[in-house]
């Protein structure tokens, strides 16, 4: 015998522009994690891992980052010169196989896969690129034939136990630029973001901490003083920093005005433009990053400065560096924290510098409270991952209980959304599948307000086919009020429904 499909009845369901003034609107918030490919920090997990391998650990990294709340992830895509995509400008990351210039096997493009699996699970995902170095001290792979230091050695010096392209030599700046425009142009990036690393944080003479070794720049700067240059060179320096930061700013406006782009500078400013009591390293004297100046131009579209000290730690006090970033921030452009995360050891272990996750929860809380509707990144994926003392469980119980979208960002311009189509289909009894249809073009997001009885639940999902529960918590699913978000985050107009009959 054959068994008789169940019949379903279709809910009534029909427009009710009443409701769209109920629904409430959408909290906002930037939640994020960084995820470092440089010496494994956080994926690939080690060199040499098969494709497959690699993508499983992809999946599960994302699988968590969604399941967590999170709603982007900064992955970074080129640690020194190199790509972990398929690129003609610079050769694979060693990170990847363990020699730099090998593709991974069987061959896939790293960034690729990120991007489509992280829209697909309602993420924005952020390239994250180090302007100008050239070799980290843990690499261990001959440089391949392709490379910077091989190609064009005279922009790459030696400092210390690393290599660096000089910030002063124009046609490595042209290089780098180069670089992120092709990226820019081939992926579907939510936004490009670079680090703190400028000129390099400065190394000492043998075993005397006052004798910094100054960064050997002597070609480029005797060029620019034989051409008729009048800067002093620490102003030099700084301005070839200041340079590259608005070319790279210029030209995403250009080429794809909704791709943001992002900083996360070291969490300390000027000396002369602190609050009082804060001390320590001085990243416009070493590294001749005119961070300040970046956001008077406006040079840029969020911030996220690397907040990575306690609540509590006097002279790098965690809110009053907060307040100051906020402070500097002329232009309106978003500032959200860099959170040390990865300061949770993997164990209590006692030690005076580990953290335990109540002081990322009780840091989440501070921002929410100075600065509403911002946002935080974490540093970096592996402690949330590997839910160190069981921070991403207290995340998820005490600071992400519900979704978040990304703030909109209302000076960058992107495709207007036209109306959002919906249907609502019954697929058995006390389930439906939500439709959602939309003329834009390339990778959606819709905000779904359920109303249950009196209570209204949020959706934010990226697929155009979601299933719901017509019942909840014993309370009948009665509204529905649907927008879309266009790619810098602007809702469209808002669309209610009725929805009746137990189905």
């Amino acid at each position: 015998g054959c068994v008789a499909p169940i019949q379903s009845r279709q809910p009534a369901f029909r427009a009710a522009p009443h409701w769209v003034p109920l629904a409430p609107p959408a909290p906002r918030e930037f939640r994020a994690a960084w995820v470092a490919t440089v010496a494994n920090i956080d994926w690939p997990s080690r060199k040499g891992l098969t494709s497959a391998q690699q993508q499983a650990e992809m999946h599960a990294m994302l699988d968590h980052a969604a399941a967590l709340g999170l709603n982007a992830i900064i992955l970074q895509v080129r640690t020194s010169a190199d790509a972990l995509y398929a690129s003609a400008l610079e050769p694979w990351s060693e990170y990847l196989t363990g020699t730099q210039g090998q593709a991974p096997e069987p061959p896939y493009d790293p960034l690729a896969l990120w991007i489509a699996e992280a829209h697909r699970r309602g993420l924005e995902l952020h390239a994250w690129f180090n302007p100008f170095r050239a070799r980290q001290s843990k690499s261990q792979s001959r440089p391949s034939s392709q490379h910077v230091s091989v190609a064009h050695p005279e922009w790459v010096k030696t400092y210390g136990d690393q290599l660096w392209i000089d910030p002063g030599e124009p046609a490595a700046a042209d290089h780098t630029l180069a670089v992120f425009a092709d990226v820019l142009q081939r992926y579907d990036v939510d936004g490009i973001h670079i680090d703190d690393y400028f000129y390099p944080y400065p190394i000492t003479q043998g075993d005397n901490p006052k004798m910094e070794v100054d960064f050997p720049d002597q070609p480029a700067w005797q060029r620019y003083l034989d051409a008729g240059g009048t800067l002093v060179r620490d102003d030099w320096r700084r301005n070839n920093v200041d340079a590259l930061i608005e070319r790279i700013y210029r030209s995403i406006g250009q080429t794809k005005p909704w791709v943001r782009f992002g900083i996360s500078p070291f969490g300390l400013g000027r000396p002369e433009l602190r609050p009082q009591d804060i001390r320590g390293f001085s990243q416009y004297h070493k590294l001749y990053a005119d961070v300040e100046r970046w956001l008077q131009e406006g040079w840029l579209d969020y911030l996220v400065p690397q907040l990575y000290w306690a609540i509590d730690t006097r002279e790098q006090a965690f809110g009053v560096l907060l307040d100051y970033w906020h402070s500097q921030n002329v232009r309106n452009r978003h500032v959200w924290a860099g959170m040390f995360t990865s300061r949770i050891a993997a164990t209590e272990d006692g030690s005076p510098k580990a953290w335990s996750p109540g002081e990322i929860i009780n840091q989440v809380a501070l921002v929410r409270d100075r600065a509403p509707e911002s946002g935080h990144v974490h540093f970096s994926m592996v402690a949330l991952h590997t839910n160190r003392q069981g921070v991403s469980d207290k995340l998820q119980m005490l600071s992400y209980q519900n979704p978040a979208v990304v703030p909109a960002t209302p000076w960058l311009s992107a495709e207007p959304l036209g109306p959002v189509q919906v249907r609502l289909v019954a697929l058995s009894p006390g389930h439906a599948q939500l439709s959602l249809l939309s003329t834009a073009i390339g990778w959606m997001r819709w905000i779904v307000w359920l109303r249950y009885g009196a209570t209204w639940k949020l959706m934010v999902v990226s697929q155009d086919k979601v299933p719901l529960a017509m019942h909840a918590d014993g309370e009948m699913l009665n509204a529905l009020v649907v927008s879309g978000l266009d790619r810098v985050g602007n809702e469209s107009p808002r669309r209610g429904y009725r929805v009746e009959g137990a189905l």
